[in-house]
């Protein structure tokens, strides 16, 4: 099972059944992402440049109506 969890984390492993694609071997990673469609990580675990990418990031002005949706 331990090469089949290894390879998955390169591509995915499809398993068949009687000739047939059954199931589908991926990384929790890549799970993460197809399922919720972003993955959430803690601000410890972001490097500098993605910290800094953030701190620069701007919501475009055809947005900040959604901005009386906090109040």
């Amino acid at each position: 099972m331990g090469r089949y969890q290894d390879a998955a984390l390169r591509a995915p492993v499809t398993i068949t059944k009687n000739g047939r694609d059954h199931t589908v071997l991926v990384s929790a990673h890549l799970f993460e992402a197809s399922l919720k469609g972003r993955i959430a990580r803690r601000i410890e675990d972001l490097d500098d440049e993605t910290i800094a990418a953030i701190a620069k990031a701007e919501v475009p002005a055809e947005y900040t109506h959604l901005d009386d949706e906090l109040t």
